[in-house]
């Protein structure tokens, strides 16, 4: 899971695109790892789908207003999936800090050089990112709700 967020940050540093085929792997593990911690389909399973499905409607919107990529989208629909609906709220904050960041820095880049150039923020490195420190910090990936 952890190989597939950093390889689709990278994509999306180098193409401004995230495959398909890794945000679909992304989403297709996770059921897989709902059962091997024992997730209960009732309501476990459907809370977490449920999550999951409100921040991708959620980020849909965003897509729609041209804020976001449609790579970026569902990258955060499939790796919603993953963690808990709390621990989702807190990985969002912390995407929406790193990626605050990030389109700050490229802003400060952008005047510097003096362009005027419209900046295509690669979001997916502040989803990536979140997502790894959401996954790797116990705190974040526990179902104890």
């Amino acid at each position: 899971m952890g190989a597939l967020l950093l390889s689709a940050g990278i994509q999306d540093v180098r193409s401004r695109e995230i495959a398909n085929w890794k945000n679909a792997t992304i989403a297709a593990l996770a059921p897989l790892w709902w059962l091997t911690i024992g997730l209960d389909p009732w309501p476990g399973m459907a809370l977490q789908f449920g999550a999951a499905l409100l921040v991708f409607a959620l980020f849909v919107g965003a897509f729609a207003l041209g804020q976001m990529g449609g790579g970026d989208v569902k990258l955060i629909g499939a790796l919603s999936l993953w963690l808990a609906p709390l621990h989702l709220l807190d990985m969002l904050l912390v995407m929406s800090v790193i990626g605050g960041g990030l389109t700050l820095a490229m802003l400060i880049e952008q005047r510097l050089r003096r362009s005027t150039a419209a900046i295509e923020v690669p979001y997916g490195v502040a989803i990536a990112l979140a997502g790894l420190i959401a996954l790797h910090e116990p705190l974040f990936n526990q179902f104890t709700q």
